[in-house]
């Protein structure tokens, strides 16, 4: 059984930061090839699956606003495709804009919905004749970046490998919604695993039953131990883990 596995590079990593902590090291430098290699393993059901193709999805950090994560990055996937861990690099884009929101706090709880803020004493907004505006809105602009193409890329390289009989099976590294047809539709050709890289709950739109489809799918969700126990070497072939990694 020929594996195809799609890793949603940042989905995986903002999810292995949340679990092992952002200050941490021996977490970022992540052998993606180790990792599904045991996951798949560890599969009963799916006997004699061999990891035949790894296709990571990410996007370049500008490097005129953040050089050295922009140079840490640019070691990380290099390491990755010169160690073999990853057999194809698809690069998606960064959009920046300014955009308008209502200004909110976090709500006190695990929950943490937002709250919008409307005035109130001391701080108050005024109409044109100075009059004070109890519950107005305030209105903040920000810089606005986000990443493009990741998700999109991975449905498409899943969808194609799929339905040209590149792979017999798959799994896709994200937790995602916007993935929900593609991972759907595959489970109609091929058994699926579904890997949750956050400690957030499994999106709905990606949840399904062993049984759908063609059958064989299955669902993990990763922990910070998964993470620290497939790190690369150091170095990775010419390239070595960039400080703090």
């Amino acid at each position: 059984m020929r594996v195809g596995v799609y890793v949603d590079g940042y989905n995986l990593y903002y999810g292995a930061r949340g679990l092992c902590g952002r200050g941490m090291p021996g977490w970022r430098w992540l052998d993606i090839r180790a990792l599904s290699t045991s996951l798949v393993a560890a599969r009963t059901n799916w006997q004699g699956a061999t990891i035949h193709r790894v296709v990571y999805c990410t996007a370049l950090i500008d490097a005129a606003t953040n050089p050295s994560g922009y140079a840490d990055q640019d070691v990380y996937i290099k390491a990755l495709n010169g160690y073999t861990s990853v057999d194809h690099v698809e690069l998606g884009y960064y959009m920046a804009r300014v955009k308008q929101a209502p200004l909110a706090v976090r709500s006190p709880g695990p929950a943490g919905v937002p709250q919008v803020v409307q005035a109130n004493w001391p701080v108050m907004v005024q109409d044109s004749q100075g009059n004070a505006v109890h519950g107005a809105t305030f209105m903040v602009s920000y810089a606005h970046r986000e990443e493009k193409g990741s998700d999109v890329n991975v449905a498409s390289h899943l969808l194609v490998d799929v339905l040209t009989g590149q792979v017999d099976a798959a799994v896709v590294i994200s937790n995602d919604s916007d993935l929900r047809f593609p991972v759907q539709y595959a489970r109609t050709r091929v058994p699926v695993g579904v890997i949750n890289p956050s400690r957030n709950h499994l999106a709905g739109a990606l949840r399904g039953t062993a049984g759908d489809g063609v059958g064989r799918h299955w669902w993990r969700q990763l922990t910070a131990q998964d993470v620290t126990d497939h790190q690369l070497p150091d170095p990775a072939g010419n390239y070595s883990r960039p400080p703090g990694w």
